[in-house]
């Protein structure tokens, strides 16, 4: 969560995708490359960080908190050229289950990831829906908001 009017101030990263997910507010981004936007729900948005890339994430609402996610995934390859990509996905998200939201594997309706064995899926599931949880090597689960219930769920070894 930041408060109104604050965030983090310029600063830098490199070698590393780094996808925003808005849950509610607005947050602004600008970086060294040029680009500025304001990210909100169902607006998906990556920067790839490459060879070294400046940016700042600030919450430009005067009385509202801002509630995201970050996903920092390492690339498949470094030293590329810093980019950013934003698609707005809530077409998609409205037709319930899990959409991808970024993915190195080119799916439709999915930002992409200088990484192709990643795909990162959201969703914005109704109250007693069910989703089957893509099978990949290893997995993570993040409840954002409500509570869910996880079947048939196995330890890695």
């Amino acid at each position: 969560m930041v408060k109104p009017n604050t965030g983090f101030r310029t600063h830098p990263h490199q070698d590393m995708e780094i996808v925003t997910w808005v849950l509610d507010g607005e947050l602004e981004h600008k970086d060294s490359e040029g680009n500025n936007g304001i990210i909100y729900p169902g607006l998906a948005q990556r920067m790839s960080a490459g060879t070294g890339i400046w940016h700042s994430e600030m919450n430009p609402q005067k009385g509202k908190d801002v509630h995201f996610i970050q996903m920092w995934v390492p690339p498949d390859t470094k030293r590329i050229n810093p980019s950013y990509e934003q698609l707005d996905i809530n077409r998609e998200l409205e037709r319930g289950g899990l959409v991808p939201i970024a993915s190195g594997r080119g799916q439709h309706a999915a930002i992409s990831l200088q990484q192709k064995d990643a795909v990162l899926w959201g969703g914005r599931l109704r109250p007693g829906e069910t989703v089957q949880v893509p099978d990949a090597p290893y997995v993570h689960l993040f409840v954002a908001k409500g509570e869910a219930t996880l079947e048939g769920a196995r330890s890695a070894p």
